[in-house]
């Protein structure tokens, strides 16, 4: 019989964090000249540049990724089943983390976002170790906590891609694939298991289409972050409160309610 208050083992929790903080600690001192590759589709063209921070990116979120996998193979419920959707979320953690410390420079500011940083993710890998446990005490407040984190990690990206410049033609597959993950995930935690690809398409459909609205517009990062934000959190809770057996007008309040607010602070932030 399972135990309702399961945590992971402190021990490859502690070497997974250390791994992952030691990779973005040292990027911070190790150059190496950028190389741009050059590439032409359909007449554009289209100019990728790899330097240390997009080398460190890969491989801390492949890190991550299985280092999640290897700690929740520790659970007594999980044994050889597959983990695979308790995955993409830390590694998209330690994706977004990188962001501000890629961005900062080297000083106490830096070191409290690095401690900040490495904090969340053990605290994302916990609660992904909680909720493979549906009979788990805590598994509602970690779900919770989860999505709550998912939709700010969706925000953070969109504002730093932003706030970088990055052309639509990168900015449309990453967001779309963000949206779609973010939706996906949520839907998964709040209908206990159920797998929703389709909903989670059409909304990341609908994102795109938006998106790509909204990249030429004048709008300051944080207002074009909360205006993606607004569409993606209100969809996926429409699809999950519907899917949940609510009266479509008990089901829209919520939603309709967030849009307007968040729509309101971007519109007030532009």
């Amino acid at each position: 019989m399972l135990k309702p208050r399961n945590l992971p083992d402190i021990d490859r929790l502690s070497v997974l964090a250390a791994t992952i903080l030691l990779a973005y600690a040292l990027a911070r001192f190790v150059t190496f000249p950028a190389q741009e590759i050059e590439l032409s589709f359909l007449g554009i063209y289209l100019p990728i540049e790899i330097n240390v921070y997009t080398i460190v990116a890969f491989l801390v979120a492949l890190i991550t990724a299985t280092g999640a996998d290897w700690l929740l193979r520790d659970h007594p419920s999980i044994g050889s089943g597959i983990t695979v959707e308790h995955l993409f979320l830390p590694a998209m953690t330690a994706w977004v983390i990188g962001f501000p410390l890629y961005q900062l420079p080297l000083s106490p500011f830096w070191w409290v976002g690095f401690a900040l940083g490495g904090l969340l993710l053990m605290l994302v890998l916990v609660a992904e170790y909680i909720t493979v446990n549906p009979e788990d005490i805590r598994q509602p407040v970690a779900a919770a906590g989860l999505i709550a984190l998912s939709f700010s990690l969706y925000l953070i990206l969109s504002i730093a891609l932003r706030y970088t410049g990055v052309r639509l033609v990168f900015l449309l597959p990453a967001l779309t694939l963000a949206a779609w993950l973010v939706s996906l995930r949520t839907l998964h935690l709040r209908l206990h298991g159920r797998w929703t690809f389709i909903q989670s398409g059409i909304i990341a459909f609908v994102c795109a289409q938006i998106l790509t609205g909204l990249h030429y517009l004048p709008l300051s990062p944080v207002s074009f972050g909360l205006l993606l934000l607004a569409p993606t959190y209100c969809l996926t809770s429409l699809v999950a409160n519907l899917a949940e057996e609510e009266p479509f007008r008990q089901a829209i309040v919520e939603p309709t309610v967030v849009f307007l607010l968040l729509l309101a602070f971007a519109l007030w932030l532009r």
